[in-house]
């Protein structure tokens, strides 16, 4: 979304101090909007090898190896961070440093609906290679919360923020309802709040993985925060604002979830083992984020995000170009998985029961493939993006 905002497309007026600020403002976005993509990465090399040991939503303890445990941990810091950017750079288009506004409504509007789009179509398609499925998953989720901030986003900006506050800490209060399949309030709740079957019978079923309304909170956090990232705003001050911000969410993390008070449907206990009782701790809900898991993630991405302001060398240029083009990569890196699965398949047969995968005690040889594709991705990933930043079209911008 940045790239209709990078220097190249900034007018004379802006001042050299100003070009350079914007400058290190779309390095610092783009390489973490990298870095949680290449995580993000390692959790599909994980799905794709380990499907037949699938881990639960918190994770079962005990059961879960600490490898596999504190791999898929990581990976959940990709979709809120990922969300939160996206809020971020929505307000950063609407606002470039010329001082110029632009129709940010519009954008939003057209590209939340491709992303939802492309859920529906490509990226199903990339997870099982079939349609008999259709799963709303993170595209939707993204998709939706840009649509929901198109229609919120001329509301003063105090009351947005006190919407997504209320949203990201709000919600789990809900948790524990469940409505009857039958009830005319089923499909709404399951869409916002509840992990389920949006469409159980027929030809095409339909199966909501991402419930939506957190991540509408998590889209108006971000849209909120951005303005520390005009160009009239220095680099020490918005480095010192993200770092108090995100030691404020780590320091409320501690207290609710240390004191078992709020923010996770399932308390903590001690484990067997030191190594388990952090596990247990650290395993929060995902589907929907818990607040408990947002603090944790939105905390941890602001701190990040922090610490890269002022990082300029060759490990964030590369990662910043996995983040510069991160629709082409998301689409990219599932066909790779889909055919490299579908070859490996094919040549070995089904090793565990019908599919393909490896044993549990080889979690290594996820962190393996995972660490070569990596360089596998990134030279068409670099091409797309200097492609995206020098083509005229308007759909590349989408991308």
């Amino acid at each position: 979304m940045h790239n209709s905002n990078s220097p190249s497309d900034l007018s004379g007026r802006s001042s050299p101090a100003e070009l350079q600020l914007h400058k290190a403002r779309i390095t610092s976005i783009d390489a973490l909007r990298g870095l949680v993509m290449i995580v993000m990465m390692l959790d599909h090399v994980r799905e794709t090898l380990y499907l037949h040991l699938q881990v639960t939503d918190p994770m079962t303890l005990p059961g879960t190896a600490p490898e596999l445990f504190f791999s898929r941990l990581a990976a959940h810091f990709c979709a809120p961070v990922f969300v939160f950017l996206t809020g971020l750079s929505a307000w950063l288009y609407a606002n470039p440093p010329q001082g110029q506004s632009r129709d940010v409504r519009s954008f939003l509007l057209k590209r939340g609906l491709l992303l939802i789009a492309l859920e529906l179509t490509v990226v199903n398609f990339a997870w099982s290679g079939t349609y008999n499925v259709v799963y709303l998953q993170v595209m939707w989720a993204i998709g939706f919360s840009m649509l929901a901030l198109a229609l919120l986003v001329g509301l003063p900006r105090w009351l947005l923020l006190l919407l997504g506050v209320v949203i990201v800490s709000g919600h789990n209060a809900f948790a524990g309802i469940v409505v009857a399949a039958d009830s005319a309030w089923y499909l709404p709740w399951t869409l916002m709040l509840h992990r389920g079957w949006a469409l159980a019978d027929g030809a095409i079923k339909v199966r909501l993985t991402y419930p939506a309304l957190p991540w509408v909170g998590v889209i108006l956090l971000g849209y909120c925060l951005a303005p520390i990232f005009a160009a009239r705003i220095d680099k020490l001050t918005r480095r010192r604002v993200l770092t108090i911000l995100g030691l404020a969410c780590l320091a409320l993390l501690a207290l609710l979830r240390g004191f078992n008070i709020y923010g996770e449907n399932q308390a903590w206990v001690a484990g067997s083992s030191q190594i388990e009782t952090v596990m247990n701790w650290l395993n929060f809900t995902k589907y929907p984020p818990s607040l408990d898991f947002l603090l944790m993630t939105l905390g941890g991405g602001m701190l990040l995000l922090a610490a890269l302001e002022f990082s300029d060398n060759a490990l964030t240029r590369v990662i910043s170009t996995f983040g510069g083009a991160p629709m082409f990569y998301y689409i990219l890196h599932l066909y790779i998985l889909l055919i490299s699965y579908r070859v490996l398949l094919s040549i070995y047969g089904p090793n565990q029961g019908s599919r393909f995968g490896v044993d549990a005690d080889q979690f290594w040889i996820v962190w393996v493939v995972w660490l070569a594709l990596v360089p596998i991705i990134y030279f068409p990933c670099r091409a797309f993006a200097r492609y995206k930043r020098s083509s005229t079209q308007a759909w590349v911008k989408y991308f």
